[in-house]
């Protein structure tokens, strides 16, 4: 028997944890999604998930996860409600909860063009677009000659100031994360100096890559063609607009465009850090 509004308003919303990582690969699931459990893990050990339960005990109802980055700013991803829940006012019930749960905090979030107009009802606004690419990497366009090499434990200090630089903010609990979560994490060197680092980590099928953090352009691909010769499958990333040199080389090395989504914030009027420097994130947990 369909649960009726009223009940279905009252339902708790509760934190997750990694014990919920499988009911949250089988919502992604349910909702036309990859399963992505490796990128759950992540998500659910690193920031705060939030979901409700299904009465009727099949799973969750709807789920979200928050990763936080200080006073400053917190993420919000994997927004998503049970397609027999769709359409019944739970997506905006969780995402009010949210909100209250993060106070002063500024919040941001990419928004698919579903999502978008609930988003911009509760305060969000659109500060620029990212484009989702896919495909098995050629050389067809060479890339330019940087240094580039797997990165080593020495590294990441240096790694962590570089992302603190550009980032504007630290995100020592994810950037740690890094060489356990990725298959391969590369750092491009010029005269001792790290001028960027980039990882390739697995999700179903494909690599990912994100975050891609380099000093330029030229820095940026030759850091993607070292992740593309180490991997046999298919690359999978998302790429701020802004960057029309990496996309276009990206297309000419066989990634095609999949999808677009909207980077939006609230309570601030832009992202912190350089964002010309800031090439693709770790992830994009689009609702």
């Amino acid at each position: 028997m369909p649960i009726s509004p009223t009940a279905l308003a009252q339902l708790p919303i509760r934190r997750l944890d990694a014990t919920d990582l499988l009911a949250c690969a089988d919502l992604s699931e349910d909702r036309g999604w990859l399963r992505e459990e490796h990128k759950w893990g992540l998500l659910l050990t690193a920031g705060t998930g939030y979901g409700i339960d299904d009465p009727d005990g099949d799973g969750l109802v709807a789920a979200c996860v928050v990763t936080s980055y200080g006073p400053g700013l917190a993420a919000i991803g994997m927004v998503l409600v049970a397609e027999r829940y769709a359409r019944r006012g739970v997506g905006r019930r969780l995402m009010r909860h949210v909100l209250e749960e993060a106070g002063e905090t500024p919040l941001t979030l990419y928004a698919t063009p579903n999502g978008q107009p609930l988003y911009e009802e509760l305060g969000f606004t659109e500060i620029g677009r990212s484009e989702m690419l896919k495909g098995l990497f050629s050389t067809t366009a060479p890339a330019p000659r940087v240094d580039v090499r797997p990165a080593t434990a020495e590294d990441l200090q240096d790694v962590l100031r570089l992302d603190r630089e550009i980032f504007g903010l630290d995100r020592t609990p994810l950037i740690t994360r890094l060489p356990a979560f990725a298959d391969h994490l590369r750092v491009a060197v010029e005269d001792g100096a790290i001028t960027g680092f980039a990882a390739a980590w697995p999700n179903m099928d494909t690599h990912v890559v994100g975050p891609l953090i380099a000093r330029d352009t030229a820095t940026a691909q030759a850091l993607v063609a070292s992740l593309a010769a180490a991997s046999d499958r298919p690359l999978r990333t998302d790429v701020d607009l802004r960057h029309t040199e990496l996309l276009r080389w990206l297309k000419e090395n066989g990634l095609n465009p999949i999808m677009t989504n909207a980077m939006m914030v609230r309570s601030l009027p832009d992202l912190p850090g350089d964002a010309d420097r800031r090439f693709a994130p770790l992830t994009v947990a689009a609702g």
